[in-house]
C-alpha cells in the first residue's frame, strides 16, 4: 500500500467533513499538536532509566490523548457526544502536576530551560504545547471546537514544566534561575 495519495499536491488536505487549505488554522492547530506529540515521543525515548518509569507511562497516555485532541479538532462539525477529550483528563493532569511538584525544590524565580537532555526536551514540549494552545484559541474564535482542548493544553503545558523540573531533580541537577528575575513565585 502506498502512503502517498497525491490529493494534497495542490495545497489542500482532507478534514472530517470537507477539504481545506493546508495553511487553514484548523490544520495549523492540529498540526502543532502533532508536532508536540513528536517531541513527547522524543522525551519518552530519553527515559530509559527506571527512575522515570512512572512518567514514561504518563507520557504514553498523553501521546494517545494528543491524538484524541487532534481528532476532535479535525471535525468541521461535530456533536459534543463525539468528543474524545474529556474534563477528567485535565483533572488527572492536575494530580500528576501536584505529585511532581512535591519532589521539586521550591521555586522563587523564573528558570531557564535546560539542565539535562530530558529536561531540555520537556521544556521544548512545554513551549510547543503553549503554541498549540494559542492556535486552538485562534481556531475557537472562528469555529466550534471542543472547549476542553484549550483547558487540556493549558494544563498539559504546566505538566511539562513540572516534569522538566522533576527530570532535573531526579538527575541531581539544579534548575538555573534567570538571574535578572525578582522573586515572582510565593507559597
Amino acid at each position: 500500500m502506498a502512503i502517498y495519495t497525491r490529493t494534497g499536491d495542490k495545497g489542500e488536505t482532507s478534514v472530517i467533513g470537507g477539504r481545506v487549505g493546508k495553511d487553514d488554522i484548523r490544520v495549523e492547530a492540529y498540526g502543532t499538536i502533532d508536532e508536540l506529540n513528536g517531541f513527547v515521543g522524543q522525551a519518552r525515548s530519553l527515559m530509559e532509566d527506571e527512575k522515570f518509569a512512572d512518567v514514561r507511562e504518563q507520557l504514553l497516555e498523553i501521546q494517545h490523548e494528543l491524538f484524541d485532541c487532534g481528532a476532535d479538532l479535525a471535525f468541521v462539525k461535530i456533536s459534543e457526544t463525539k468528543y474524545k477529550l474529556k474534563g477528567e483528563m485535565s483533572e488527572r493532569l492536575e494530580g500528576w502536576i501536584d505529585s511532581l511538584q512535591e519532589e521539586n525544590p521550591k521555586l522563587e524565580r523564573f528558570i531557564l530551560p535546560g539542565g539535562n537532555p530530558l529536561s531540555s526536551v520537556l521544556h521544548v514540549c512545554r513551549t510547543v504545547c503553549r503554541r498549540a494552545e494559542r492556535r486552538v484559541v485562534t481556531l475557537g474564535r472562528s469555529a466550534d471546537i471542543n472547549p476542553e482542548a484549550i483547558t487540556y493544553l493549558n494544563r498539559l503545558s504546566d505538566y511539562f514544566f513540572a516534569l522538566a523540573r522533576a527530570a532535573n531533580t531526579r538527575a541531581g541537577i539544579a534548575d538555573v534561575e534567570y538571574v535578572r528575575s525578582k522573586k515572582v513565585f510565593r507559597d
